[in-house]
Formats: structure tokens, C-alpha cells, sequence
């Protein structure tokens, strides 16, 4: 019988970079949805994405292995209220996106550091542990904040559009992903700067969908964007889940 690696959060591959795009792009238009759309403001959207937040870590943190649902709505969470903190941050508070980004670059690495200070390594898979697992979401909820407020940042503070924006974010992605397999750049920092960027360039793709013709979208409205990301999303999902059960289906040697 093979040996099978056990972990809460999913594998590092092709498909989970696909979703966590999708997911960033659903929590930006989630996000907008519900505190322009909905004109619920930054901090009534807060205290929903919040509780949405805190309901979807209870499933996951809770549950014994990685259920690919319990997972990535738990990362959809995490997105949608990363938007809204970046907006308080840098819209209520009026910090600006300059200041709200390095606020969030600054809490971002003292998590991260003290992760590697208690467990020597901020590998990401496999996780098991409650304890590690806490660190991880709280690393994915700053890092998809951080990420809004970078995207905000090119398009409000750099004048950019937003395809310009995710244009731009992509070309890092893509570079990234050069590095992975051509220098000898560590592993888990590249993940970590990967996993920022998506944020960007799903935020600034999503506001490319639902931002009027006068400000460079296709002006479909969040409403109409975010039903989309959700399809998507719930195929995504139904795959992972597909792929799950035949990975744990016994697998006898010959």
C-alpha cells in the first residue's frame, strides 16, 4: 500500500493556483457587492465578512483532513473580508493605500516570523496541527488584505487601469513562477509572494468586470460578476472533491 501525505489544507498545484485566482476575484466582487452594492458601508461589511469568516474556520479547523469545501470557502472568506479591512483601512481610516500596504506588509511578517520562530519552517503543506493551521489563516487573511490594498494601490495611487493592474500583477506571478524552477530562490518565500500577488491580480481582474466603461470595465455589475466566480468556483470544488476520493481509494502494489 502506498503511503498517503495527510493534510488539512490543500496541495501546492496547477489547480490550486487556478481556484485561489478565482476565489480572490469572487472576494473582491463579494466584497464590493456587499458594501457598495448592498450600501452596507466598510463597517457593516466587515462585521458580515467577519462572521462569514469566523463560521467557515469553525468547519475547518474543526474537521479531521482536508475537505476541499470546508477549505477554499474558508479562503473565499478570507478574501472577501481582506477586501473590506483594506477598504476600512485605507478608505474609513483614511490611511491611504500606501500606509494601509505597509501596515499590512509589516503585520504580515510578524506573523510569519513568529510561525517560523515556533515550528522552524513556514512550509504550508502538510498541515495538521490546530496550532499551525491558526497561523496559516491568520498569514492568508493579511496576505489577502495586503493584496487588496496593493491592487487598490495601483489603480488609485499609480493611475494604472485595472487591466493594466492585472496585467502587471500577472507578469510578477509569471516571474515567480520562472523563479520556482529555474533559480534556487527559497521555495516557501516564492509561495508567499505568489500567494500575495494573486490576491492583486484576482482584485484588479475583478474590478475589471464590474467597474463602468468610464473607469476602464466591462461594467457587469458585482452582482453579475460574482454569480460567475461562484460557478466557477462550485465546479472547481465538485473536481478537488473527485480527485479526493479516487486519491484515497486503497492502491495495492503489483
Amino acid at each position: 500500500m502506498k503511503t498517503k501525505v495527510k493534510s488539512k489544507v490543500a496541495e501546492i498545484t496547477l489547480t490550486f493556483w487556478l481556484m485561489k485566482v478565482i476565489a480572490t476575484t469572487l472576494g473582491e466582487t463579494l466584497g464590493d457587492f456587499i458594501s457598495i452594492t448592498l450600501n452596507f458601508g466598510y463597517s457593516m461589511g466587515i462585521a458580515i465578512t467577519f462572521l462569514f469568516f469566523i463560521i467557515s474556520l469553525l468547519f475547518q479547523i474543526s474537521s479531521k483532513k482536508y475537505f476541499p469545501s470546508f477549505f477554499w470557502l474558508t479562503i473565499i472568506s478570507t478574501t472577501t473580508l481582506g477586501t473590506e479591512l483594506s477598504d476600512f483601512i485605507d478608505r474609513t481610516l483614511l490611511l491611504g493605500y500606501t500606509l494601509g500596504s505597509f501596515i499590512l506588509i509589516v503585520l504580515l511578517f510578524i506573523v510569519l516570523f513568529l510561525w517560523k520562530q515556533r515550528f522552524t519552517s513556514i512550509l504550508v503543506y502538510p498541515i495538521l496541527s490546530k496550532e499551525k493551521e491558526g497561523y496559516f489563516w491568520v498569514a492568508v487573511l493579511l496576505s489577502n488584505s495586503l493584496g487588496t490594498a496593493f491592487g487598490d494601490y495601483l489603480s488609485d495611487v499609480l493611475d494604472f487601469s485595472y487591466l493594466t493592474g492585472a496585467i502587471i500583477t500577472g507578469v510578477i506571478i509569471f516571474a515567480v513562477i520562472l523563479s520556482h524552477y529555474y533559480t534556487k530562490i527559497n521555495a516557501i518565500a516564492l509561495f508567499w509572494i505568489a500567494f500575495i500577488f494573486t490576491r492583486p491580480f484576482g482584485a484588479t481582474f475583478g474590478d475589471f468586470l464590474t467597474k463602468s466603461h468610464s473607469k476602464g470595465g466591462l461594467d457587469l455589475g458585482t452582482l453579475n460578476a460574482t454569480l460567475v466566480a461562484l460557478f466557477l468556483m462550485f465546479v472547481l470544488v465538485l473536481i478537488e472533491n473527485k480527485k479526493l476520493n479516487l486519491k484515497e481509494m486503497p492502491i495495492k502494489n503489483s
